[in-house]
């Protein structure tokens, strides 16, 4: 392909995409390119965008580098630049969004990314191997271990993060300290994942006995082995990338997880691929007459085999995972909330100094709480109540950490 101005030109429109519209936007842009399209057309993508993209064996690199590689294609090293410009946020908790209070760095550089000093527990490294694959993790201790069982809560982190950063940015280390818990930060690997993504979104690892699903639960029971863990209390929890995959272990190991908590998250089997993990991302609730084309964008997945009790924390000024998919969560872990005899209540209410929040407590016929979402009001892809010691945090926020374990605690595993 010959550069002429032309091209030059449709370049710097998509680096105008990147920053005001996202990597979505300013793929299409660089695919219109490459296909001969004039500048300036159809900037805003269609509702097929993923037309745009490349193929799946050409993406499939970012996730599993080991693959066979294609053969080069003409743009193939633009593409591949635009994917450094777009800080290799494939997909996740990686998208900046200029929201007041949310802090939006990368983990690298958050200031003093340790977990909290009132967490006085031990906090050390271990690393766990299985049949699928080695994933090192950190552990927290609580000071008021004395060798008797005590609940796990494993923690999944979000696209570019790591378990000290997660840790210092949900502070759910002092949170388990405060109720003497075990929680467990397992970390990805920029092999499996170049943006330490968890692969939620890939078949391979959406099934139970096979790929990340297997050793996340295999981390569990680790930790069981080493230590003394109450087997009916033991929990999954994470942001964005990290929360899908926390809805991956609820449905594919009922027997293991008592609840998850799900936070800017997205529904199991919703995706099978970077376009269309994309695509689930990015979609919204269908309107009143709106074509079938959307209608069917907006459709809930199928329920999970088993439900989960399940708490769920969306942003409703989240442009990175849209809150539809918190919504489709609660349908998918916890279908029985559809029930006629089910009871809903909705509480609203605001931190203090902070930001309001919609509060929807889910009963079932016994009036047991099954489920509860927190919809927090002008906030965006980032950690509800979080520390600025971590990245991706809204410390404005309820605090989404101790309303997790809160809701965890009273949901024992029924034996």
């Amino acid at each position: 392909m010959n550069i002429n101005e032309g091209f030059l030109a449709q370049m710097r429109e998509a680096t105008q995409l990147l920053q005001t519209e996202g990597p979505m936007a300013a793929t299409a842009a660089i695919q219109r390119a490459l296909h001969g399209a004039s500048p300036g057309t159809a900037q805003t993508p269609p509702t097929d965008w993923t037309a745009y993209l490349p193929q799946a064996p050409e993406l499939h690199d970012i996730n599993t580098p080991h693959a066979p590689q294609p053969q080069p294609q003409p743009g193939a090293d633009l593409l591949a630049r635009f994917r450094n410009l777009a800080g290799g946020k494939w997909p996740g908790a990686g998208a900046h969004q200029p929201v007041e209070d949310v802090e939006v760095h990368d983990a690298a550089d958050a200031p003093d990314a340790r977990p909290d000093a009132s967490a006085r527990g031990r906090f050390i490294a271990g690393a766990c191997t299985s049949h699928a694959g080695t994933r090192a993790y950190k552990l927290y201790i609580p000071s008021g271990y004395k060798d008797e069982p005590l609940p796990l809560v494993v923690m999944l982190h979000g696209c570019t993060q790591n378990p000290d950063d997660f840790a210092a940015g949900t502070g759910m280390n002092a949170a388990a300290e405060e109720n003497n818990c075990f929680v467990v930060y397992p970390e990805q690997t920029k092999n499996a994942n170049g943006s330490q993504c968890w692969n939620w979104f890939q078949p391979g690892d959406q099934r139970r006995d096979q790929g990340e699903p297997s050793i996340l639960a295999d981390i569990a029971r680790d930790i069981g082995r080493s230590y003394k863990v109450d087997t009916s209390r033991i929990y999954v929890a994470g942001l964005s990338a990290g929360g899908a995959m926390a809805v991956v272990l609820g449905a594919t190991y009922p027997e293991l997880f008592a609840a998850v908590g799900v936070h800017s998250g997205l529904p199991y089997g919703i995706a099978h691929d970077v376009p269309s993990a994309f695509a689930a991302m990015k979609r919204r609730k269908a309107k009143a007459g709106a074509s079938r084309g959307l209608q069917a964008q907006a459709r809930s997945p199928a329920p999970l085999g088993k439900p989960v009790p399940a708490i769920v924390f969306h942003g409703d000024r989240d442009t990175t995972v849209s809150p539809v998919n918190g919504d489709q969560v609660l349908a998918q872990c916890v279908p029985a909330a559809g029930d006629k005899d089910a009871r809903t209540d909705v509480q609203q209410a605001a931190v203090p100094n902070g930001r309001t929040y919609t509060k929807t407590v889910i009963r079932d016929g016994q009036g047991n709480t099954i489920a509860e979402k927190w919809i927090v009001h002008g906030a965006a892809h980032a950690w509800s109540g979080g520390s600025r010691k971590g990245s991706y945090t809204d410390p404005k926020g309820p605090d989404a950490s101790r309303e997790m374990l809160r809701f965890f605690l009273a949901h024992p595993r029924s034996v």
